[in-house]
């Protein structure tokens, strides 16, 4: 089938809402595009888009990626009672999410997403879209969708989407934190942040590789000292501290981590693999 001829509509026209409305036109799908300010919509009608005058107009597979929970409850009370599938791309709590999928399910069907993707890379390779919601929803509209970029079903609850997104926001925060945060330490020694790059990456996709291996211990709730215990990372993590006051560079990210690892440690994990620290993370 040529998914292409699927009427979509774009609800909302920021930075990456206007991206979802432009992946949609390239691939010729008819696109509908509704946007407050109207006036955003411009170049997206004169690339073929049809502007919408209120959220009631829109048709076919509806996409909602708008500034936060207030806003796509208001889309959705726009929309009215119409049986429609609507697709939130808007990052929201789970809570939140189940909620509306509850407004929407009474007539139509919800599913809720995350775009894994920067605006640019919208509709290629590099984009990715974590959904969830009813399987036969999601595979009704899977083709369309994947449109934006690949997509990764992780459950029927609506809530699922955003829980798997604030895990992976974390983690990309506290990755991006760790380099920050050494580019200063590099930056107090003279050391451009460009000459660790290679360094940095090879880091990375080190950690990367023992993902698998930390998830199976968390998971099952044992966390053998098989590539050195909590104690050893300790001394490196003093070290760091040091180090970072000697140079005056603040403390508050590598204190944390530290101070964790002692909670860790006195707690009784100090011989254990590094995965026990996720019990410090799921503690009051």
């Amino acid at each position: 089938m040529n998914t292409a001829t699927n009427p979509v509509t774009v609800l909302g026209l920021g930075q990456m809402g206007h991206a979802l409305a432009a992946a949609f036109l390239r691939a010729g799908h008819p696109t509908t595009v509704w946007n407050r300010t109207l006036a955003k919509a411009d170049d997206l009608v004169a690339q073929g888009a049809t502007l919408a005058a209120t959220p009631a107009d829109a048709t076919g597979l509806v996409v909602i990626c708008v500034s936060d929970h207030h806003a796509v409850r208001s889309v959705l009370d726009a929309l009215g009672d119409a049986g429609r599938a609507v697709v939130n791309l808007t990052s929201v709590t789970p809570t939140h999410a189940r909620e509306f999928a509850t407004k929407v399910n009474q007539r139509g069907a919800y599913l809720d997403g995350g775009i894994l993707a920067v605006p640019d890379a919208v509709g290629t390779a590099d984009a990715a879209l974590v959904l969830s919601g009813p399987r036969a929803v999601y595979d009704e509209h899977e083709a369309t969708l994947a449109t934006l970029g690949a997509g990764l079903h992780v459950g029927d609850d609506p809530g699922l989407s955003a829980t798997h997104e604030q895990a992976g926001l974390l983690l990309m925060w506290s990755m991006l934190n760790g380099f920050l945060n050494g580019a200063a330490i590099l930056g107090a020694s003279g050391v451009p942040a460009a000459a660790s790059v290679p360094f940095a990456k090879m880091m990375i996709d080190s950690v990367a590789d023992w993902l698998p291996r930390y998830a199976d211990q968390i998971d099952r709730g044992t966390y053998p000292a098989d590539d050195g215990t909590i104690d050893t990372h300790l001394v490196s993590m003093a070290n760091v501290v040091e180090e970072s006051e000697a140079l005056g560079v603040p403390t508050e990210l590598s204190g944390l981590i530290k101070a964790l690892a002692e909670r860790a440690s006195a707690a009784g994990h100090g011989g254990s693999g590094y995965p026990a620290l996720v019990e410090q993370f799921g503690k009051s």
